[in-house]
């Protein structure tokens, strides 16, 4: 039953009728869900990035008491550390509160023990990831017949050392996958970061590489621009955006301007950089956004990874574009990287006013291009203006038109690659 807004407190009652941070967040790297013995349910996410919680959302089926409380303790635990936040008790939120009806005290008390619980919820996933990363190692890797761990013919100590960092770095990743396009313009980035962030959504941790040496456009579709790198004894850390670790050489440019003129060996010397040296940690999935092409980039990328999940393939419909994007197909079967399916973006314009449908390209490129080549086809995306808009938003379009049709066709085309954890 709904307590009266003459019950509460001026401050109460102003967080009860216009609550902050209420809602489901998207990103967020704690969460926890509690019933109180008045059989209240509370939820709340939490977004903590560098030891302090940057975001708070919570949701309630409780009455104005608990609203208000479900309001002032997401907003006092903004900006806190855990331990700050840990110490938020339910006298706290009382008192922020200016107090709350006898009766309704326990609303506090239930905000104060789910934002806890949401607080060491990050803390156990931090000290799991920490045990996880710890023991895969070469030096406690019980697996005899890794490659890692033999030699090659001709191989130097430090060719060897190198090769074992990176094999250490990649056995803390479950699946890797690389998005190829013959042909530049399709939207394949487009495609790697929606995938990227439907499976952070999801629940997955998950890494986007970003390895397009000369158009680097992850950061800006990401919001990322101007994101400073950071680095300790040898590693490099990712930007994080919730669960999603990001890696782009577009974070170490003075300007978005700057141009970079590099020859093949200094290419692979990045890519291997960012493999070897980055903390990615413990990863269900490593997203790999490649230039178009079957260059340097792509190939360096097939080498240094060795054993790929697979590749996702991205064309245009018209014939152009596929005759290209068929190449890609070829290049992954002379390397033995499986291609898990062929995406055909921009495939007709719906109308957003009257509904209707032209092919501003031809359409059933990407499908046609599929079966004569014999791999799945993963299905078609319309053109939306909203993708363009989130992209120079630096949003996600899934997460941030999530209800729109088209975000529901990239959730159905992502669906079989999600899949792969759940049968791993």
């Amino acid at each position: 039953m709904a307590t009266p807004d003459t019950k509460l407190s001026a401050i109460a009652a102003d967080h009860a009728n216009s609550p902050r941070h209420h809602g489901r967040l998207p990103y967020h790297t704690g969460h926890a869900r509690l019933t109180g013995p008045c059989k209240t349910t509370m939820e709340f996410w939490l977004d903590v990035q560098g030891e302090r919680i940057i975001d708070a959302s919570f949701i309630t089926d409780g009455c104005k008491a608990s609203i208000a409380s479900g309001s002032m303790a997401t907003s006092l635990a903004i900006g806190k550390t855990i331990d700050e936040a840990l110490a938020i008790d339910q006298q706290i939120l009382l008192a922020a509160l200016d107090g709350l009806p006898k009766q309704e005290e326990h609303c506090a008390l239930l905000a104060a023990n789910t934002l806890a619980a949401a607080c060491n919820d990050y803390s156990n996933s931090v000290a799991e990831r920490s045990k996880q990363e710890s023991a895969s190692s070469c030096e406690t890797c019980d697996n005899k017949d890794c490659s890692a761990l033999k030699r090659k013919p001709d191989e130097g100590d430090q060719e060897f050392a190198e090769r074992q960092q990176i094999q250490e770095r990649l056995c803390r990743i479950k699946h890797k996958i690389v998005v190829l396009s013959g042909k530049g313009g399709v939207g394949k980035s487009t495609v790697a970061v929606n995938l990227a962030a439907a499976m952070a959504l999801a629940g997955y941790e998950v890494g986007l590489l970003d390895v397009d040496i000369h158009g680097p456009s992850i950061p800006t579709m990401l919001g990322l621009e101007g994101e400073t790198i950071q680095g300790h004894e040898g590693e490099l850390f990712p930007a994080e955006v919730g669960n999603m670790k990001v890696m782009s050489l577009g974070f170490f440019l003075q300007s978005q301007d700057d141009a970079v003129i590099w020859r093949g060996p200094l290419k692979m010397g990045a890519i291997k950089q960012f493999i070897k040296d980055v903390a990615w940690g413990q990863l269900d999935y490593l997203i790999i956004d490649s230039p178009p092409g079957t260059g340097d980039e792509p190939l360096s990328v097939c080498q240094i990874i060795g054993e790929l999940t697979g590749a996702v393939i991205v064309t245009t419909p018209q014939k152009v574009a596929a005759v290209d994007v068929r190449k890609s197909i070829t290049f992954c079967r002379q390397l033995k990287v499986p291609v898990l399916g062929v995406v055909e973006n921009m495939s007709g314009f719906v109308c957003p006013h009257c509904g209707k449908s032209t092919e501003i390209l031809r359409s059933g490129g990407g499908a046609r291009m599929a079966q004569e080549m014999g791999v799945t086809f993963l299905g078609s995306i319309p053109i939306d203006p909203q993708i363009a808009l989130a992209c120079d938003e630096g949003k996600a379009f899934i997460n941030t038109y999530a209800s729109s049709p088209t975000a529901k066709i990239m959730q159905e085309i992502i669906k079989p690659i999600a899949d792969l954890s759940k049968s791993s």
